[in-house]
């Protein structure tokens, strides 16, 4: 798919609250989460994948402290699934991390999204162990990730 990734605005958040809840359910942000999170430059470093009309087709975000990253939120829209989207997504987000610094990057993934542990795994992720409850109300267990950063 022909998409451009380019840093988060804005605009962009209106532009993906009506996927967030569908995506995400109980965890789902809020437009005021994801605007403090766009202020905080210094920690944060969020991107978005444009379509060729600068249609939103995707966002992601990863949180750098000292030398470790943690990605907070990928998200796709359903016409983009499954196109590369998410991967380049996660790309700029590991480079960003190598760039500020983080030699390991975690994240969590809920242990039924197969398509996005398998886009992890892909990416050299390697599984730690489970969050007992960690997602939907305590219902679904998360998947606990890490990779080694080249480079740093």
């Amino acid at each position: 798919m022909n998409a451009t990734i380019v840093a988060m605005r804005r605009s962009h958040i209106d532009a993906l609250m009506p996927y967030e809840h569908d995506m995400f359910g109980t965890e789902a942000w809020s437009r005021g989460s994801y605007r403090a999170e766009l202020v905080d430059t210094r920690t944060r470093h969020y991107v978005a994948a444009e379509g060729p009309d600068g249609e939103l087709l995707g966002w992601a975000g990863v949180m750098v402290i000292a030398d470790t990253a943690q990605i907070l939120t990928v998200g796709v829209v359903p016409t983009a699934r499954r196109t590369g989207v998410a991967r380049r997504m996660v790309d700029d987000l590991l480079a960003e991390a190598v760039r500020r610094g983080a030699r390991e990057a975690f994240l969590e993934v809920r242990v039924d999204n197969l398509a996005a542990r398998e886009l992890y795994t892909s990416e050299g992720f390697t599984e730690l162990g489970l969050r007992r409850g960690y997602y939907d109300g305590g219902r679904v267990d998360a998947v606990t990730m890490r990779k080694e950063l080249v480079g740093s």
